[in-house]
């Protein structure tokens, strides 16, 4: 039987994870930039400028381009970068959109360690 942990290991081990100041590099070159974390945390905190916000347990019907509430921002040929609160959210969010066919989807992290590194911001 399987634990939390061994499905984050598993996360981890399958999504690439780049550093804070990389992301922030990156951050409007390209690609699109994804928060998973609930709307919740997000109104506390704000998100990275500019992140499509669509919470970890409904990843799969936002990237399935067969389902009615697909995110147009989910392109299977784009860069997409994951962060939620530390980063495992993020890791099985990756993995998910890896098992089902997106190409490019990398973990960021958490969005404190964005935010404290001077990262943009909005609310």
């Amino acid at each position: 039987m399987k634990t939390a942990k061994d499905f984050l290991d598993d996360a981890n081990n399958t999504v690439p994870r780049i550093t804070t100041e990389e992301a922030i590099a990156l951050h409007g070159q390209s690609g699109v930039f994804v928060d998973v974390r609930d709307s919740a945390d997000i109104s506390k905190t704000g998100t990275i400028a500019g992140a499509v916000r669509i919470p970890r347990g409904f990843i799969e019907f936002a990237a399935d381009e067969s389902n009615a509430f697909h995110n147009k921002s989910l392109k299977k040929d784009t860069q997409i970068y994951l962060v939620c609160g530390a980063g495992g959210q993020a890791a099985l969010a990756g993995k998910t959109l890896l098992e089902m066919g997106y190409e490019s989807v990398t973990n960021v992290g958490g969005f404190a360690d964005w935010k404290g590194a001077g990262g943009p911001v909005e609310k």
